[in-house]
């Protein structure tokens, strides 16, 4: 099977969001863990989505991940491409959306290509080019203050033509709601001589369609994930589609369930309590480990008991925000989240060798240092737990284990506790 939509995130739980939608939307989709190479072996799917750890990575690196990923998919036959990143813009004044969206419009040879962060099913709507949560502007919620990418300006237009060379316009909520022919038309590349980069109003799914639709013909599509899911109908209507499914095979293993955390967002500090009142919990110091205490160890040896009995446990660095914040004055804050992010890949490492076969992830980078740490190559994509969030299962040591990776702002306060109670209806016993 020849690969039709090629997708590109720029962090592991944003790749996995975009796979689950894609999958929703009747397309048989893989998601590969990052970058590949010439022996990387092409997945027998219609859409494969590579997650790469490029967010935060200085604009070169994440320019040249990013178009060796591009070329990789256009070898196996992607007629499409989607560039994916965080629904809130996550980004800075340098990059890294505009600089990567350059250099794939330059590498895929195309004059226009929209931007679309919206993801209303999860509250995230763009309206005459504000980005808005909750019905409130991404400048004034609480998720403007994250650690490496604060978002302290709403306006997408003035924080994208600070980091692109493109020309950047916006088309607003008027012209969406007239629908996909005249956002068609609005986005039809012309000949400017200069690459120019939409940003589209979407308040709900049915822009998002529109939008998707109308990038028929377009070599490049940038967004958040949820614009893909107006995506796949284009290339059933092109005939490409074997056949649109709602459903991919799924089955959980039997075994222990490790909840790790180490995303210091809102949302995720409100699920760590809620989980606190269930199962057993461990907090993971950040300043022991910081001053290399032991902490991965200890932490190991706390959870084994339970490990032998098949009972969930919750491993948790989710500090409170000016707790964190006081840390990281006194020291690097991306050396900081590295050194969390590697504790906790290696109680993932240990865990597993223990008989861990289920894990519950909060935090990109925390849940690429776990993927890292397990060494996990490909995931298949099963059901939704909440919008964004899917389990997903793959194989270490041929043996099936189960893999929910959350976003640090994803979910309702039940999150852990219900991922874990939804795979009940999909064990197997082998």
């Amino acid at each position: 099977m020849s690969i039709i939509l090629g997708c590109i995130a720029d962090d592991l739980t944003g790749a996995t969001d975009l796979a689950m939608i894609l999958v929703r939307e009747g397309m048989k989709t893989v998601q590969v863990v990052g970058e590949p190479n010439a022996d990387t072996p092409a997945p027998n799917a219609e859409a494969v989505v590579v997650a790469l750890k490029s967010r935060t990575n200085n604009a070169q690196e994440a320019i040249s991940m990013t178009i060796s990923s591009c070329k990789w998919l256009q070898s196996h036959g992607a007629k499409q491409i989607f560039f994916k990143y965080c629904s809130t813009f996550d980004s800075t004044d340098q990059g890294n959306i505009g600089p990567v969206t350059d250099a794939l419009m330059k590498h895929l040879e195309c004059a226009s290509t929209i931007a679309c962060p919206a993801f209303p099913e999860n509250g995230r709507t763009v309206y005459h080019g504000y980005l808005f949560v909750n019905h409130g502007l991404l400048s004034e919620s609480s998720l403007r203050n994250h650690p490496l990418t604060p978002m302290r300006d709403s306006n997408i237009k003035r924080i994208l033509s600070a980091q692109s060379s493109s020309k950047v316009s916006n088309l607003y909520f008027e012209q969406i709601e007239k629908g996909h022919e005249v956002i068609a038309q609005a986005v039809a590349e012309k000949e400017t001589g200069q690459p120019i980069i939409h940003i589209t109003d979407a308040l709900n799914d049915n822009h998002l369609r529109s939008i998707g639709k109308a990038c028929k013909d377009m070599k490049l599509v940038t967004g958040g994930s949820a614009v893909a899911q107006g995506l796949p109908l284009n290339f059933e209507e092109q005939g490409l589609l074997r056949s649109r499914t709602k459903a991919q095979s799924f089955f959980a293993p039997v075994g222990a369930s490790v909840i790790l955390s180490g995303s210091c967002s809102e949302a995720t500090r409100s699920q760590v309590s809620y989980a606190q009142n269930h199962i057993p919990s461990y907090c993971l110091d950040a300043v022991a480990i910081l001053k290399g205490e032991p902490v991965a160890n200890e932490a190991i040896n706390w959870a084994t008991k339970y490990i032998d009995t098949a009972t969930p446990v919750l491993l948790y660095s989710s500090a409170d925000p000016s707790v964190v914040e006081q840390i990281q004055n006194n020291q690097n804050q991306i050396d900081v989240g590295s050194r969390v992010e590697a504790v906790i890949g290696e109680i993932a490492q240990k865990l597993h060798a223990l008989g861990a076969n289920r894990f519950v992830v909060a935090g990109g980078e925390t849940s690429g240092a776990v993927i890292n740490a397990l060494a996990v190559k490909t995931m298949s994509i099963g059901p939704q737990i909440d919008p964004g969030v899917p389990w997903t299962s793959t194989i270490i040591n041929e043996k099936p284990i189960a893999l929910a990776l959350k976003s640090g702002n994803f979910g309702t306060d039940d999150f852990f506790i219900k991922a874990l109670n939804q795979l009940t209806q999909y064990e197997i016993t082998k």
